[in-house]
């Protein structure tokens, strides 16, 4: 069992024998034989679980309190109801770490570069700038993986992903350059998996600086740019224009949403008005992998900057960045211009898009909220009823219209490819391939090339798809996503139960599940690896860089915030 601190009492229980001893009468026999029964053993220590409470629900957020019932039951209580919250307890920003190496760590450092969890692989190393590897978990408690080791590595362009499959040196790739799919459906030797269009690519805007603190300047670029002709240009089939903010099939989304037409002198006029009549400068940022809402973002990049410099006469400066750095200057708030980005869904519900970038916890890319869109989704979040929640999330699709805290310009299609050798190939619509299932008959190592280095493997604490994938062999959630799919399946959890209003979650813990360090998985593991990330205050509440982006994003504040 976990910490026996019980030097003191049986300290205690030597001394009493002693005395006892002592003031014994002298023997006049001799001693009985041995006894033949094994001598008793002390009973188990009784489980002592972790609670942790807000003291009340004015700080702002969705949780209550977390609570280790019994070693195998986790209660979650939350200030309002939350429907969706199987959805968010299976994704992987809420895996479960062992408490005492998370206590170990102090909550950053070592856990961001050596993740461990309770998962099919094991991390081995992190050959930074060149791979990571990993190791099949032979205590797993559910089927074991098909390949003994796993090696991500990574290439931003498409072009070379397709010659290393060709020669055989990586099994499979990930995001295949929509040129490049008709090779692959042509060769005997390949495979390919497509990934349905569940996403959304953006221009986004920071409203804390000018000119974009400016509404009628971002809509007057809402009606510039013309869509259609980067979706037409750079997108594989299957791609469409984007209407709205979510893809379709999405409970409750409200399919009769409309954006702005492309419309040049009606642009002209609005940034005439806001005060630019001949335009002005800025810069365009965009990170430097490629992506299944921006399968080309350089000549993206490339094109809207020449649209905006014909039609509105803006002198746009296209800045690449390196992928992390990106990231989290867009979490932080600190991209100015332009940025390029979008948003593949990690649960399929609208809190997962509309929450994270536009509710009262939201990034801080966009800049400033707004309380009309807040109220709002707070209102649709704790709906249960998929018609109410839609007539919502059609007022907020036209504040979103109303606002452009960004453009929404396509829903893309995206395909990975593999050997035709592989077993089990699969693209995920949430990103998060099962590399577990996959891999070659009578070939130990399976190799699998994604599009950019993850920037760190604390993944409560990372946002970029390329550190989720990879967390996603080591460590497991409460729930999980089918493979391949988006159903919710057990996973650390066998089960849960609620109440009638949706505010009490009872999860029943799975039992015997080992950590790769060889500790048990209990409840306490549970509330730590979730108190750590809601706390604010807490020592462990470290991680890569501190913000933990995707717990505010759907949960809202944090406990004891700054």
């Amino acid at each position: 069992m976990k910490r026996r601190e019980l030097f003191h009492v049986l300290s205690l229980l030597v001394a009493a024998t002693m005395i006892l001893a002592a003031c014994a009468p002298a023997a006049t026999e001799p001693p009985a034989p041995p006894a033949t029964e094994p001598p008793a053993t002390e009973p188990p220590m009784a489980f002592v679980g972790m609670k942790v409470e807000a003291p009340s629900c004015d700080y702002g957020g969705i949780l209550k309190s977390i609570e280790a019932v019994d070693p195998y039951t986790v209660v979650f209580t939350t200030c309002v109801p939350d429907p969706s919250f199987p959805a968010k307890a299976a994704f992987s920003s809420f895996q479960i770490y062992p408490s005492e190496y998370m206590e170990s760590t102090g909550g950053g450092g070592e856990i961001v570069e050596h993740p461990i969890g309770t998962g099919p692989f094991t991390f081995e190393a992190w050959n930074r700038g060149d791979s990571v590897v990993l190791q099949r978990f032979d205590d797993y408690w559910g089927d074991p993986a098909l390949s003994q080791t796993v090696v991500f590595r990574w290439s931003q362009e498409g072009a070379q992903k397709l010659i290393e499959l060709q020669a055989g040196t990586v099994d499979g790739i990930d995001n295949v350059a929509p040129d490049d799919i008709p090779t692959v459906q042509g060769d005997a030797n390949l495979q390919l998996a497509e990934r349905a269009p569940f996403n959304v690519f953006y221009v986004g805007f920071n409203n804390t600086y000018a000119p974009f603190d400016n509404e009628q300047v971002r809509q007057a670029i809402a009606m510039g740019i013309d869509r259609q002709r980067i979706v037409d240009t750079f997108y594989p089939p299957g791609s469409s224009m984007a209407q709205q903010f979510l893809p379709e099939g999405l409970l409750a989304r409200d399919d009769s949403a409309t954006w702005y037409d492309f419309d040049v002198e009606a642009a002209q006029a609005l940034l005439a008005e806001a005060g630019f009549p001949d335009g002005f400068a800025t810069t365009l940022k965009y990170r430097d992998v490629f992506r299944g809402y921006l399968p080309e973002p350089d000549l993206v990049a490339q094109d809207i900057a020449a649209q905006l410099k014909a039609n509105l006469n803006i002198d746009v400066e296209i800045i690449e960045m390196e992928s992390g750095s990106f990231i989290d200057a867009a979490d932080a708030g600190q991209l100015e211009g332009l940025h390029l980005l979008g948003w593949t869904g990690d649960y399929p519900d609208p809190t997962n898009f509309y929450d994270f970038h536009f509710g009262a916890g939201a990034s801080a890319q966009f800049g400033d909220t707004w309380d009309d869109i807040t109220t709002l989704l707070s209102q649709a979040s704790q709906l249960g009823d998929e018609e109410a929640r839609r007539e919502i999330y059609a007022q907020v699709n036209e504040l979103i219209k109303t606002h452009v805290p960004m453009i929404p310009v396509a829903h893309g299609t995206s395909a990975a490819a593999f050997k035709a050798s592989v077993q089990g190939a699969h693209a995920s619509p949430l990103g998060n391939e099962s590399l577990e299932v996959m891999g070659i008959e009578g070939q130990d190592t399976f190799v699998f090339m994604q599009n950019g280095e993850p920037p760190g493997l604390y993944c409560a604490d990372e946002t970029d798809g390329e550190a989720l994938r990879v967390c996603e062999q080591v460590s497991e959630s409460l729930l999980a996503y089918e493979v391949a799919g988006v159903e919710i399946v057990p996973s650390l959890a066998t089960e849960y139960s609620v109440n009638e209003d949706a505010t009490v979650w009872t999860f029943t813990l799975r039992q015997g599940v080992k950590f790769h360090d060889g500790s048990d998985f209990d409840a306490n593991d549970v509330v730590l690896s979730w108190a750590v990330q809601w706390d604010a205050s807490h020592p462990l509440h470290v991680g890569r860089d501190g913000s933990f982006t995707y717990f505010s994003g759907l949960f809202g504040a944090f406990l004891n915030a700054p």
